[in-house]
């Protein structure tokens, strides 16, 4: 099990639970988070959901030893699109769209993958130690799936983040909007829970809506519609690397594995 539910006092608490992997998400890991999300969803106990890490890290993002993947001397591009719509894409804009108030709790590394996790979230709590990065540029792609860049940091931190692949600390991420508060490590989940508590007080169809409002005007200034095409300009990537190296992941692995280190 990567994956801890628990429900109190109206809240819904999704943990991932694979430190010693720094909760790099493997195909099970992302399968298990959608049906807690799922469950969250469907429960009407539920008001508020938690999504948090075990460990010093958040998510190290997409394990690159996954298992779950085609083998390397099987994979095409067309087997490559079908998995990441499915587990990184859908799965994060459900989670976007889960008609109930969201708290992402992140602390330490936030990498790539990660970034799909957290941005999906209403709420974003941040850890002083906390560091948000996308160094996929390394292995000829132009960001993660789920490309919230532009609306999470604004087009000139983004490009500047994808550009040199560095880490954006916690203290920027709230002054461009990222993130909504930087608490201390020790404080974080507390600090997370008494938000959670306050927000669970509100009238839940109040909660829906004001959520429901919020994000159907990014969507009228085409967020859902930028989503779903920089996802495509994603898999060019994929495919450029297929055609120059045979694997994806294979381009640029040690100063892959160096930026997330």
């Amino acid at each position: 099990m990567y994956i801890r539910y628990e429900v109190a006092d109206k809240i819904a608490t999704i943990t991932l639970n694979r430190p010693e992997a720094a909760n790099a998400q493997n195909g099970a890991l992302l399968d298990e988070l959608d049906e807690a999300w799922r469950r969250a969803a469907d429960d009407e106990a539920v008001a508020v959901i938690v999504l948090r890490a075990e460990g010093k890290h958040f998510s190290a993002g997409h394990d690159l030893n996954d298992k779950s993947w085609p083998d390397p001397s099987t994979i095409t591009l067309d087997r490559i699109y079908g998995l990441e719509t499915r587990r990184y894409l859908e799965y994060s804009l459900r989670w976007r769209n889960v008609p109930k108030p969201s708290i992402a709790a992140v602390q330490g590394r936030c990498i790539a993958g990660g970034l799909l996790l957290c941005w999906p979230c209403d709420l974003i709590v941040a850890a002083e130690d906390a560091q948000f990065s996308d160094p996929v540029v390394l292995m000829g792609i132009g960001g993660v799936e789920y490309h919230g860049h532009t609306w999470e940091l604004g087009p000139r931190k983004a490009k500047e983040i994808l550009f040199t692949g560095r880490a954006v600390t916690a203290a920027e991420a709230e002054q461009v909007g990222m993130v909504n508060k930087v608490v201390p490590r020790a404080d974080l989940d507390a600090e997370t829970a008494a938000l959670a508590a306050r927000i669970a007080a509100m009238p839940p169809f109040g909660l829906r809506q004001a959520k429901r409002a919020v994000n159907q005007t990014l969507d009228v200034q085409g967020f859902y519609a930028a989503i779903q095409s920089v996802f495509d300009v994603h898999q060019t990537g994929h495919g450029n690397a297929l055609s120059v190296n045979g694997y994806p992941i294979l381009v640029n692995l040690d100063q892959m594995k160096a930026a997330i280190e």
